[in-house]
C-alpha cells in the first residue's frame, strides 16, 4: 500500500477551525486531500506547559516532490499564522510529512517517514483509524504494530468523528 500521510496539528485560536483552514489551503495549492482522520484532542507532547493540541492526519495526492511539498506545507502554515518561536512551542498549526509513499529521507531540513512516528500515540491512532495495515518503510511494521508498542502513555481522545 502506498500513500502520501500528512498530521495536522493545532493548539493556539480556534483549533479545530485551523485544521480546516489547513486542509483548505491543501486543496488550494493542488494538493489533493484523499481521506481524513478524525480529529484528535492530546495533551502538549514535548513542551508540556501549553494548552492541549487538536491533531488529524490527512492522506493526500500530490505530484510535488517531497521537497517540493515541504516548501509547500511550510508557505501554507506561514500564510495560516505560524510563528516559529520554541521546538515543540503553542501553535496556529503545524503540518508535518509522515509518509510520502515507501519514501526514505534523512536531511537536515526533512526526515522521511517522520522519526517521531513511532513514539507518538496522537500521531498512531489517526494513522490506525486511516491505514492500519501500512507498513513503516523503514521498520516494516504496520500503524497497528507501532501503536501496540508505543510507549507514549498521553491520552488521546475523540474530538470530532470524521
Amino acid at each position: 500500500m502506498e500513500g502520501i500521510f500528512l498530521l495536522l496539528g493545532s493548539n493556539l485560536g480556534n483549533r479545530l477551525n485551523s485544521l480546516i483552514q489547513a486542509n483548505e489551503a491543501l486543496e488550494e495549492k493542488g494538493i489533493k486531500v484523499l481521506n481524513k482522520s478524525s480529529v484528535y484532542e492530546t495533551a502538549a507532547w514535548g513542551k508540556t506547559d501549553q494548552q492541549a493540541f487538536l491533531n488529524q492526519v490527512v492522506k493526500v495526492d500530490t505530484s510535488l516532490e517531497p521537497a517540493a511539498l515541504l516548501n509547500v506545507i511550510l508557505e501554507i502554515e506561514l500564510e495560516l499564522g505560524r510563528v516559529r518561536k520554541i521546538k515543540w512551542g503553542e501553535r496556529l498549526i503545524d503540518i508535518d510529512i509522515l509518509y510520502f509513499h515507501n519514501y526514505l529521507c534523512e536531511a537536515d531540513d526533512l526526515s522521511i517517514p517522520h522519526p517521531g512516528i513511532p513514539d507518538r500515540r496522537f500521531t498512531l491512532i489517526p494513522l490506525v483509524e486511516l491505514c492500519p495495515d501500512f507498513l513503516h518503510p523503514k521498520l516494516k511494521v504496520s500503524q497497528k504494530e507501532l501503536l501496540a508498542n508505543c510507549e507514549d502513555n498521553l491520552d488521546v481522545s475523540l474530538f470530532e468523528k470524521y
